[in-house]
């Protein structure tokens, strides 16, 4: 039996022509490894959390060997880490006898030690330690000369992470807070949590996850409507009118398929969808199937057909209109960029307008994922993938884990197994826990395209064999970035003003990836800043934009609503019901 046998039929018969324009032609270029090299890749994978062994040591050796011929590096650390000693001695010394200013704070989003009971001794000796060897290794790890961008943040990230595990704060015997809840419990904290943790390790060995908190249809996802159109990759949801009249113009929504659509409808009060029809807006979602080993060979222009042309095509069908709103968000969004551009090209006028949240066109500065991301990591990933036909929900939710470990590991795992404190259960974070998994063809292209090479920014990505550019897209722009986004960083959401040429409208606002998306008017602490650039405006960069912007308290919702309001047309009848596959959430939605 030859290699190539081993290899699945829809890979093997891939035809290459669909994959021109990228420097890397996988996977017709491995079919010849597939006998060794991708099952070795993959089954070291299950030990490694799918990091690849060799980007790690890269990062290493080029930093190791470049500290080593960088004399007047080494002579800074040394000076620093001297000083360090001397002020944690002298801090040592004195909170002996009396109070003593802290030789280093903590950061701003550090929360480990920010208990009274962490000031006194012997602990705040023990947390002072831990935060000036933090440091010197943060300072060890930058600014050594020769050392290229990407292999210093991996040095960064991984002493990072080296250093949380070895946290004063995830050990019995070394933090008051859990000493204290120790003895006024008996232990007991300690029984429960040794259970849990237990029950935790048993899901992660079978495979299995327990289920949300709160189910679609029950709990969230309780916006009234229908299922208008099923294919093989998506359904498309209509969302009952509760107004008189409508908007003339319908709005179809485009959602991750990293995620469930429903984070835009979760409980009522938190439902992006349920406002926007109590605006007056003919509301349709793209829900999309949690693909398997059989979808393995789906692609990302699968996914523009099947989710997004094919749902503008139900829409026009269902209300008449002759053109649509369209909102992408997260990766949704960087797919409904490609479509519009697309469109544009073909001279396809049926988009009034085009909102884009949390969403990026341009890759060179994708925030802390990038440290997942090069050809090394790529390639392993990719073997993963391979042997199961998918990436699986773990590895991506393991992958976020690690970026902000800090908050979803080792505080998680004290709360939850040494202070016996169970897991709230928002909508949210029920929503969270419920992933998905995402095909192996559609994942290695939108890994190696989009942020690898970044086709999309540099007109180099194909749709029906031709590039298409994003300054095509001539219909009105709306773009959302939000201020603590770790996914999608909102300097790099605010390129999409360098790389279009009509009217932009930019919205920061505050929060991260998800919660700064679900933002209700009401929720306290809310803010943003707004402004609409035209196309013969002078750029101004991200800095300086959000220095002179003035800032608004409150929601971004109704100013989105009031900008999509203006684009939506005159107020209309409802349009009749259509046929109908099922009641909202639907089918897909459900599945595991």
């Amino acid at each position: 039996m030859s290699p190539s046998d081993t290899v699945p039929a829809g890979v093997r018969e891939r035809d290459a022509s669909a994959w021109q324009g990228t420097r890397h032609h996988y996977p017709e270029e491995n079919v010849a490894h597939a006998a060794l090299d991708l099952p070795l890749h993959a089954w070291l994978g299950r030990f490694t959390g799918n990091v690849s062994p060799a980007a790690l040591a890269l990062a290493w050796f080029d930093w190791s060997l470049h500290l080593m011929l960088s004399p007047d590096k080494q002579a800074e650390l040394a000076t620093h880490a001297a000083s360090a000693s001397l002020r944690w001695w002298q801090y040592c010394a004195g909170t002996a006898f009396a109070s003593q200013a802290a030789p280093v704070e903590p950061l701003a989003q550090d929360k480990r030690f920010v208990d009274p009971a962490w000031q006194t001794w012997p602990y705040n000796v023990l947390s002072q330690g831990f935060l000036l060897q933090q440091q010197w290794w943060h300072r060890a790890t930058r600014s050594v000369r020769g050392v290229s961008p990407h292999h210093a943040d991996v040095a960064t990230f991984v002493a990072r992470q080296l250093l949380d595990a070895v946290s004063p704060s995830n050990f019995v015997a070394t933090n008051p807070v859990v000493l204290e809840k120790t003895c006024a419990r008996g232990g007991m904290n300690l029984l429960s949590g040794a259970a849990r943790a237990a029950g935790d390790a048993w899901r992660a060995a079978s495979g299995s996850a327990a289920p949300p908190g709160l189910r679609p249809g029950h709990e969230v996802a309780l916006t009234p409507g229908r299922v208008v159109l099923r294919n093989r990759l998506a359904e498309l949801l209509r969302y009952d009118p509760v107004t008189p009249r409508v908007h003339a113009v319908p709005l179809l929504i485009v959602p991750a398929w990293i995620m469930k659509y429903y984070i835009l409808d979760l409980s009522p009060a938190n439902s992006l969808v349920r406002y926007l029809v109590g605006q007056g807006h003919s509301v349709y979602v793209v829900s999309w199937k949690n693909p398997g080993a059989a979808d393995r060979d789906l692609g990302l222009d699968d996914y523009r057909r099947l989710g997004i042309m094919e749902a503008l095509d139900a829409v026009q069908r269902e209300t008449g209109a002759r053109q649509v709103n369209a909102c992408g968000y997260c990766l949704g969004g960087t797919l409904l960029a490609i479509a519009a551009a697309a469109m544009a090209r073909d001279h396809d006028r049926r988009l009034a307008s085009v909102s884009l949240l949390a969403a990026q066109v341009d890759f060179t500065e994708p925030g802390e994922l990038s440290l997942f991301v090069d050809d090394s990591e790529v390639s392993f990933l990719e073997a993963g993938m391979w042997s199961q036909g998918y990436l699986d929900t773990h590895q991506m939710a393991g992958a976020f884990q690690l970026l902000r470990s800090n908050d979803l590991v080792w505080s998680r795992q004290l709360r939850h197994y040494l202070l016996d404190v169970p897991d709230r259960q928002t909508d949210l974070m029920s929503w969270n826990a419920d992933a998905t998994r995402m095909p192996y063809r559609m994942h290695s292209e939108y890994l190696r395209q989009l942020f690898l090479n970044d086709d999309l920014a540099s007109a180099r990505y194909l749709v029906d064999g031709r590039p298409v550019a994003l300054t095509d897209i001539q219909v009105p722009i709306f773009a959302l970035g939000t201020r603590t986004d770790h996914v999608a960083p909102w300097r790099s959401v605010y390129k999409i003003g360098l790389l279009s040429d009509t009217e932009t409208s930019f919205l920061l606002t505050s929060g991260g990836h998800n919660a700064g998306v679900v933002a209700p008017p009401g929720d306290a602490g809310r803010s943003y800043q707004f402004t609409t650039r035209a196309p013969d405006a002078p750029y101004i960069d991200p800095e300086r934009w959000q220095q002179e912007v003035p800032s608004v308290e409150g929601s971004w919702w109704p100013a989105w609503e009031a900008w999509l309001a203006q684009l939506a047309g005159p107020w209309v009848e409802p349009p009749p019901p259509a046929a109908s596959l099922g009641p909202a959430p639907g089918r897909y939605v459900l599945e595991p």
